[in-house]
């Protein structure tokens, strides 16, 4: 307060009259107002009053001189160079049209830091003064300039123009009063100047929480927000108005979605509320919209020439997320002249450097050079599947349907698909769900970019994970290239293995997360914890093997550090309980068949892998199957390798990395040696976790080779052989890969598993048994309703008496041997038999023989026979055997209701559906459930017959859902990288504070 007193009375241009007004203050300033102005010109007025209004009250009771009168407006906390008030007023001079003008603040305490040179703000009302965070004047912005606004802490304005734009809105308190009245003055053909040559210290004391507020009862962030949204909204044009509602609105959403993910709930509380009380006050906008309709419209051209830029806005929203991912937490900056940037985040000088450029950056950046020429590499081997009709093949089913059909799969407590299932739908469902409706609801984008695109997404996940590992970008890129060209990807991809490019893809960033749940201290290692175990639960997901092979090493690496690192058995634990958790219901259902831990998302095909894989093939991280390289194209990853363990440094990372690739050597082995259903299962996965602990080797090779060089004769030469070894990898396999292409089985154009016509004719649910030969000679058939099947619809658990009926029905129907197997197959809702061409006569003849069936096409492609009386999803078994279809006359939410006409005593009413928990009532009368036939659900029916409704029972499979819903969000906010954000008052700490005063020279 003094030294503010003793800049306005030390002014080289004297004023002619000061004012102050003490706004209720118990600290004896208003005695130092006094002493210093004389009890004449101290005004004293209630706590609670606003900036505005105090400076209104001033001028109420000052008269009139007659010319031309300026006005003053100066903070308590706002220390005025004694020549600033001449500046401002020799600017004025000489522009006539210059109503309203500001100095240059600078911090209170750092005197060299720059605070404001000028303000403009968004489309969204985000203050902008073009400063970098911390940055020192050095006469860099120095000049006269027009601005959008400036601060009322040391502004000055023309007294008619303030009578004629009304003065500052009383309505606005504190925060952004300011912007509210220069916006004004500029749509009414005014300008706005910023005089550098005027110096003020300003302390910001209100908004960085100095002070407590009286004025109003608000936060200043939730006041600044709600001050900015309004200002903006109150004097757009009526067409911005509109657009800035809906960009408000989900700008705000994006921002509190960050601050809830930063851990910081109080902020983000105060966005949302911030605009929820705007829109929530549409006449007080409305009232405001009305005062400024003048000129509004006319002025606004001139208005949106000082706006930031578009380009800058986005950068703005870049840098924000981009903090929120490093840990700081997104910028908060409400009230504030420059953005909060910890100090200690900078390094010295680094206020001195200027901007490459948004596009020098970001194509001078290793990684994103290492991406594009994944991605060229990509799509050239990939040239035959980049277009084309619909992707599948090999383990993937033809990708079909949209981001809806995924979630009606994985939300439906009952699956009416193939036999009909009441088990949880495999949880990678759901992952592709969510990607889908990222990608406007494209499944086939979403399984193309995760499959297609594993090669550089696994390049760029390792470049990413290895950057704490390795200082040099370059050598980072090359090993990151060796790795995202490995067999293991170039396989999956040629055989349709949709999980193992996914863990392809999430290995490096479990290896990264895990290194940090060992080594980090506490709080960053539980954060990393979480965070390792959600991609955990993703990569179990599609494969289950991930888990089992992550918790031993897990398991091994905890007994090593358990007496080294406190914590790392609770750290370790929440990564391994957070999979288990979130996937229990899967993961038990998965348990009473244990043979499929070693399987993976998509079909289990005999040709998709080699059961008698070579030693030299595992030896060398190459899984066998289609789409491999030969053995040697794998050989300068290893050799890079094994020169780790020449050196001398680092010894217990590169042993740590040598038995990780062991391991995974081993349990390959393991694997390619188990069947599983009689078929030889794929080491892809764990041949990519031995890469991932070659690669931890190979690292130290990186800051090896850099010194070797340096040392020059022949250490220099060795140096450059280990680096040509080490490009023979990615360059070797990039080549073939290319040459070669994908040979498949994954391709473009898979035609329709169920014909048209089939599918037309299969309205209310029907199904159609597709029978395919096999190579041994044997007959395999899938049971499928009306369509192609959806990704995941062929993982649904069946019941085993239904699939030991169907497959003995299936056997007496292609093998001739008469009987009612054609009737009985009825049962199962079967209406047509497709067989996919050349048909084998055998089989041909047998169909044709068969009374119950009647052909309906043969070609050299298909042949398809339909059942001579259908049964559909339902039919009424009578005491004498007979069978009476019964149509469902609605059939929705998982409810199907019959109209059953009335009949003999001891009908029962059949469900083509495996027995569970249906349950069903005519009325209010629920009836007794039975199991027809060994397997199917049915119903003993009263002999009055009714409307009868069958529904399934969903009640826990719903509340589960939501349960998980639920600890997946609470698991993402633990996992997210945000901090909790200092109050902006700490930084201050060391300033004398002066509490509970508002007092303002005028």
């Amino acid at each position: 307060m003094r030294e503010t007193l003793q800049g306005v009375l030390r002014q080289t241009r004297p004023l002619d009259r000061v004012v102050g007004v003490d706004n209720g203050s118990r600290d004896g300033c208003a005695a130092i107002l006094t002493e210093a102005f004389g009890a004449g010109n101290v005004l004293t007025l209630p706590r609670s009053t606003g900036f505005g209004e105090a400076v209104a009250a001033v001028l109420d009771r000052l008269p009139r001189t007659g010319g031309q009168e300026w006005i003053w407006l100066l903070h308590d906390d706002c220390a005025p160079h004694p020549q600033a008030l001449e500046a401002l007023l020799w600017t004025a001079a000489s522009d006539e049209k210059a109503a309203i003008l500001g100095p240059k603040l600078r911090d209170w305490l750092d005197r060299r830091l720059l605070l404001e040179a000028g303000v403009t703000v968004d489309r969204s009302g985000r203050r902008d003064t073009g400063l970098e965070a911390r940055e020192y004047d050095q006469g860099q912005h120095d000049g006269v300039r027009q601005v959008l606004s400036v601060s009322t802490a040391g502004m000055l304005i023309r007294r008619d123009v303030w009578d004629l734009l009304g003065g500052l809105d009383a309505g606005l308190p504190l925060f952004r009063d300011d912007l509210d009245l220069c916006w004004r003055a500029t749509a009414a053909g005014y300008r706005v100047l910023n005089v550098t040559d005027a110096v003020a210290w300003h302390a910001e004391a209100a908004a960085r929480r100095r002070r407590r507020l009286t004025a109003s009862t608000d936060h200043p962030r939730r006041l600044d927000r709600r001050n900015a949204i309004f200002v903006v909204m109150a004097n757009l044009p009526f067409r911005s108005l509109l657009w800035s509602v809906v960009r408000n609105t989900f700008a705000s959403l994006f921002r509190t979605v960050l601050l809830l993910l930063a851990k910081q709930p109080a902020n983000a509380l105060d966005e949302i509320v911030a605009l929820a009380s705007v829109l929530g006050s549409p006449r007080r906008l409305m009232a405001a919209r009305k005062a400024r309709r003048q000129g509004r419209k006319e002025g606004y051209p001139e208005v949106v020439k000082l706006f930031t830029p578009r380009g800058m806005a986005y950068r703005r929203l870049a840098d924000m997320v981009q903090s929120f991912l490093s840990g700081a937490g997104p910028i908060d900056s409400a009230g504030r002249h420059h953005a909060v940037i910890p100090e200690a985040s900078r390094d010295d000088g680094e206020e001195l450097l200027t901007d490459a450029g948004l596009m020098q950056r970001f194509f001078g950046n290793p990684g994103v050079l290492l991406v594009l020429a994944l991605t060229a590499v990509t799509l050239a081997a990939e040239r035959s599947l980049v277009y084309g009709g619909v992707l599948g093949g090999g383990a993937l089913v033809p990708v079909v349907g949209g981001a809806s059909d995924l979630w009606n799969l994985y939300t439906s407590g009952y699956h009416a698909a193939g036999l009909g299932s009441g088990g949880w739908a495999p949880p990678y469902v759901a992952v592709l769900a969510v990607l889908s409706t990222i990608f406007l609801g494209k499944t086939w984008l979403a399984v193309s970019v995760l499959l297609l695109g594993c090669v550089p997404l696994a390049g760029l996940s390792a470049y990413v994970a290895t950057r704490s590992m390795i200082s040099q970008p370059l050598a980072r890129a090359l090993l990151a290239a060796s790795y995202a060209l490995l067999p293991v990807a170039t396989g999956a991809v040629a055989a349709g293995r949709l999980g193992t490019a996914v863990v392809f893809v999430l290995l490096p960033a479990y290896a990264a997360f895990a290194a940090r749940v060992f080594t980090a201290e506490r709080r960053r290692a539980r954060r990393a914890a979480w965070a390792l175990g959600l991609l955990l639960t993703v990569g179990t997901a599609f494969v289950p093997l991930v888990y089992v092979l992550v918790a031993a090493l897990g398991g091994l690496a905890a007994l090593s550090f358990a007496g080294v690192r406190r914590g790392v058995g609770v750290s370790l634990g929440i990564a391994m309980a957070v999979p288990l958790v979130l996937l229990f219901p899967w993961l038990a259902q998965l348990a009473a068949d244990p043979g499929r831990v070693l399987l993976e998302a998509g079909l289990h095909r005999p040709s998709l892998a080699d059961p008698r894989l070579a030693a030299d093939s595992l030896l060398t991280l190459n899984p066998g199957g289609p789409g491999v390289p030969p053995v040697w194209a794998t050989a300068g990853l290893i050799a890079a390798a094994l020169a780790a363990l020449l050196f001398r440094r680092h010894q217990m990372v590169v042993v740590t990395g040598w038995g990780v690739a062991v391991f995974g050597v081993l349990v390959a082995i393991v694997v390619s040696r188990v069947p599983v259903d009689g078929v030889a299962a794929w080491p892809g996965v764990p041949l990519a976790f031995a890469a991932i602990g070659l690669m931890v080797a190979a690292a130290i090779t990186g800051h090896r080779v850099v010194e070797l060089h340096r040392a020059g004769g022949a250490r220099r030469a060795g140096a450059l052989l280990m680096v040509l070894v080490a490009c023979a990898t990615p360059l070797a396999a990039a080549g073939l890969w290319i040459n070669e292409g994908v040979p498949g089985p994954l391709r473009r154009g898979t035609p329709e598993v169920v014909s048209e016509f089939a599918t037309a004719n299969s309205t209310r649910g029907e199904s159609t048994l597709l029978l395919r030969s096999t190579r041994d000679g044997r007959l395999s058939f899938t049971l499928v309703r009306g369509r192609t099947p959806l990704i995941g619809e062929t993982e649904l658990p069946v019941a085993a008496a239904a699939r030991e009926r169907l497959s003995a029905v299936v056997a007496g129907v292609a093998s001739g041997r008469g009987g009612d197997d054609a009737l009985t197959l009825a049962a199962f809702g079967v209406r047509f038999i497709s067989v996919p061409g050349p048909v084998d006569p055998v089989v041909r003849r047998a169909l044709d023989s068969d009374p119950a069936l009647a052909r309906v096409s043969l070609s050299a492609t298909s042949g398809l026979w339909r059942m001579a009386r259908p049964l559909g999803r339902a039919f009424l078994l009578e005491p004498d055997g007979r069978r009476t279809p019964v149509e469902p006359v609605r059939a929705g939410d998982g409810a199907l209701t019959f109209a059953v006409p009335a009949g003999a005593v001891k009908r029962t009413l059949v469900l083509a559906e495996p027995a569970g928990a249906w349950a069903a009532a005519v009325g209010d009368s629920a009836l007794a459930a039975v199991t027809v036939d060994g397997w199917a659900q049915g119903f003993e029916m009263p002999p009055t017959g009714g409307r009868v409704t069958v529904a399934y029972d969903t009640f826990w499979h719903g509340l589960w859902l939501w349960a998980q819903l639920g600890l997946v969000v609470l698991a993402a906010v633990f996992a997210s990288p945000g901090a909790r954000a200092p109050e902006a008052a700490e930084e201050y700490a060391e300033a004398p504070a002066e509490a509970d005063k508002e007092e303002v020279p005028v």
